[in-house]
């Protein structure tokens, strides 16, 4: 596995309590990795280190072989890196383009801005037919479109997703996945984290699974799949 992020030895805290605890973590390149585990394990904490947000980190961070330990959220996403973060995190009372604009702060040009907005157009119709709509009265589902369009925006390499099916109806759930499908295939690499193992571990192409602030298995995810303590603890059988 060649790896677009690379996490090694990464200590993390809120405040004075510690969350992560020399965590090792590769993300592969061109793929989909899924990052499982309990509650409170440290899943969120994970994609918040990367981002250098709410949390103090130390630790080596990579991302295409660059470091990139010392930098701002603003400055990774210049990178090329997005974040999905939990609860959605959408402008409530500003309208779909509006929250998708800024989304795109980083372009250098109105036409890149619009090039990336019709690309969200056509991956979720439904954005532009409430694209003057305000965010606060779209439905879940919709808020969670309009949340991974937005990490779209910047055209990133690499996305990072915290419990994107949270509070959604199943259909919905599928129609989501289906597309964090196409958005991996046109070359977009995913760090998704997930409580629905057996979900994530269907659409993911490699998986880890954290304890208490540490990776206690990698691999792919067919080999995490059959692992008898991911059979047991997260599929239930």
């Amino acid at each position: 596995m060649t790896p677009i992020l690379r996490l090694e030895g990464i200590n993390a805290w809120y405040g004075n309590v510690q969350a992560l605890h020399g965590l090792d973590l590769t993300v592969a390149r061109g793929g989909i990795t899924a990052l499982l585990g309990a509650n409170g394990a440290g899943k969120t904490t994970t994609l918040r280190a990367i981002f250098n947000v709410m949390v103090r980190r130390k630790g080596t961070l990579e991302f295409d072989g660059a470091s990139i330990a010392g930098l701002r959220a603003q400055d990774v996403v210049r990178l090329g890196i997005s974040h999905v973060p939990d609860g959605r995190g959408t402008f409530a009372q500003l309208s779909v383009e509006e929250n998708l604009r800024l989304g795109g702060y980083t372009l250098d040009s109105r036409g890149a801005l619009q090039e990336s907005m019709e690309r969200v157009y056509q991956l979720f119709p439904k954005l532009q037919q409430r694209h003057r709509q305000q965010a606060g009265t779209l439905s879940g589902g919709e808020q969670q479109m309009l949340a991974i369009g937005r990490a779209l925006m910047p055209k990133p390499r690499l996305i990072l997703l915290d419990e994107p099916s949270f509070g959604l109806a199943p259909q919905i759930v599928h129609g989501i996945f289906d597309t964090l499908r196409a958005i991996n295939q046109t070359g977009v690499s995913l760090l998704l984290v997930e409580q629905n193992v057996r979900l994530a571990l269907n659409v993911a192409t490699h998986a880890c699974l954290i304890e208490t602030g540490r990776v206690v298995r990698s691999g792919t995810a067919q080999d995490l799949a059959q692992d008898e303590t991911v059979r047991r603890v997260y599929l239930g059988y």
